[in-house]
């Protein structure tokens, strides 16, 4: 497979890579302006408009901000953003997570109109490299847009490149913002093509499944239109049915490690083991991690991983939205509750279970008749707790290291359910549970027999009335766990405040109606000369 890695700095690097081998590498230092008027200059703003996918995706600020301090996740014994998950004071205009992602974002969205707008003045560029470079950057400008938007609400809006310093920033009106990224997604839909040769560049599906997120996004907002769900339901069913995406039968196959360019996967940011083009942030596999290390019969290792303790799964998340583990194998697939001895001592042989946790209470007897140490789910604290593995990285050269695994940012399960969302907000509850089934199938336990295989199918199935709102986030949570969407799903469906008041107990007494916002970084604000306005609250 081949795959394209984003600049590092636009007007620094420009490289695409094969596997862990760059190919084509064109290294560009003391540059001038003119370079981005040639093709290889126009390229390398393309490549370039990439680089915020890994300043956001599989990062310490992109999963703080997306999926901790939410019905399903909330803070591990470790990090300095507790706040973030718990609401505190603390998260203020000068949280380093907010400006880091504010300020790549629009970095990045600088090197996109770079390339838009100059497409069409470099005399050398055949059509159809402008046309799909263009396209690419419109698809990534989009992105960008849309995240700070469903981030901070009224946005400045970039649509065309900064040519001097500008020290002057307005927030432009959110149904603008809707407007432009809807108005740049479509015109990359019509120019991308269906596949790439490098893995990771935008296709036409990327760009219609993000059409159908941005849709039904709008769909449940004051800018609502009246075709917004019957868009999101036409974009995500596009998706569906026009390119040959499959769910794959396993789904504890979609994030298996050296697999993620699979069937189901539409996009992905890439990272790569190269030390040159390697990114530190890469560490999604360390986040969700419990501390085994200081376990009887455990070390730290590779395999296992590094255990930062920054998340942990809610009470609501374990016990209830994956209480079915008869039927339903998603828990035992995304959740590492077992833990094998690789450090031997007393009756503890190498391989031996070490730590295990059940999923289920057990007496205090029957923990003691154990060799291993045996967890109960009222055991469980800020360092004991069942670990998310959909982001595990063993190919990390050592456990310092950062990891090197693409993230899948779009896949195949999240359009089924768009789609099922889109219908079902129309009143089609039937078509959006024969929707959801499919996911729900997909996850059914095969049982030894085949008619406990159709026992377990039937289990799993729903029908039109299991439809609304909260189940479809219910689902969403059993399957699109720690894949940086929970936070969006809550705000979008104004259930932040509720969900997290009855599900989240470390979060519940802080969130307020300030919080369906992040604050706006206070060096914007410092940096303009104009009166640029901080979200209500902060």
């Amino acid at each position: 497979m081949r795959y394209i890695i984003p600049a590092i700095m636009l007007f620094t690097v420009a490289a695409a890579s094969s596997c862990n081998k760059m190919l084509d590498e064109k290294i560009v230092t003391n540059v001038t302006d003119d370079f981005y008027n040639t093709k290889a200059g126009f390229q390398t703003a393309v490549n370039g408009s990439y680089v915020s996918m890994r300043n956001f995706y599989s990062t310490e600020r992109g999963m703080t901000l997306t999926e901790t301090g939410t019905d399903i996740v909330t803070n591990g014994s470790d990090g300095n953003y507790k706040y973030t998950s718990q609401y505190t004071s603390q998260l203020d205009s000068r949280y380093d997570h907010v400006r880091e992602v504010w300020n790549s974002f629009y970095q990045t969205i600088n090197a996109c109109n770079v390339a838009i707008d100059r497409a069409g003045k470099i005399a050398d560029l055949d059509e159809a490299t402008r046309k799909k470079g263009v396209a690419e950057a419109l698809f990534c400008r989009a992105h960008y847009h849309f995240v700070l938007m469903q981030l901070f609400g009224a946005i400045p809006l970039r649509l065309h490149e900064n040519t001097e310093i500008v020290r002057e920033a307005n927030r432009d009106p959110v149904p603008a913002i809707y407007d432009a990224v809807i108005s740049d997604l479509l015109a990359a839909e019509a120019e991308l093509p269906a596949t790439q040769a490098e893995w990771g560049r935008a296709t036409k599906p990327a760009a219609e499944h993000l059409l159908a997120r941005v849709y039904l996004t709008r769909a449940s907002s004051p800018q609502a239109k009246p075709d917004d769900y019957a868009n999101a339901a036409k974009y995500a069913d596009m998706v569906i049915k026009n390119y040959g995406f499959k769910l794959l039968t396993d789904v504890g196959q979609v994030w298996a490690q050296g697999k993620e360019n699979n069937d189901e996967t539409i996009f992905a940011a890439q990272y790569t083991t190269d030390a040159i083009y390697g990114y530190p942030d890469n560490n999604a596999c360390r986040f969700f991690l419990m501390q085994y290390d200081v376990l009887k019969g455990m070390k730290r290792d590779l395999p296992n991983g590094t255990p930062w303790k920054r998340f942990r799964p809610t009470k609501f998340l374990i016990d209830t939205l994956y209480k079915d583990r008869v039927h339903d194998v998603r828990y035992e697939k995304f959740y590492t509750v077992v833990w094998k001895t690789n450090a031997p001592i007393d009756n503890l042989k190498a391989g031996d279970t070490a730590v295990f946790l059940p999923g289920y209470d057990v007496s205090d007897a029957v923990i003691a008749s154990k060799p291993y140490m045996l967890v109960p789910p009222r055991l469980y604290t800020e360092k004991l707790y069942p670990s998310l593995n959909k982001f595990a990285d063993a190919l990390r050269p050592d456990n310092q290291a950062s990891g090197v695994r693409p993230f899948i940012a779009m896949r195949l399960a999240e359009t089924y359910l768009i789609e099922a969302e889109a219908l079902m907000m129309q009143g089609k509850k039937q078509e959006a549970a024969d929707l959801v089934n499919v996911i729900r199938w997909r996850s059914a336990r095969i049982g030894t027999t085949p008619a406990e295989t159709q026992a377990n199918h039937d289990a799993m199935t729903v029908s039109a009335a299991d439809m609304n709102i909260d189940f479809i986030l219910d689902e969403r949570a059993r399957e699109l766990v720690g894949e940086q969407m929970r936070w969006f799903d809550l705000t979008r469906t104004h259930k932040l405040l509720e969900r997290v008041k009855l599900h989240n107990e470390d979060a519940r007494n802080n969130i307020k109606p300030t919080h369906v916002l992040r604050p706006i970084p206070q060096d914007q604000i410092d940096r303009s000369t104009n009166n640029f306005p901080q979200n209500p609250g902060y």
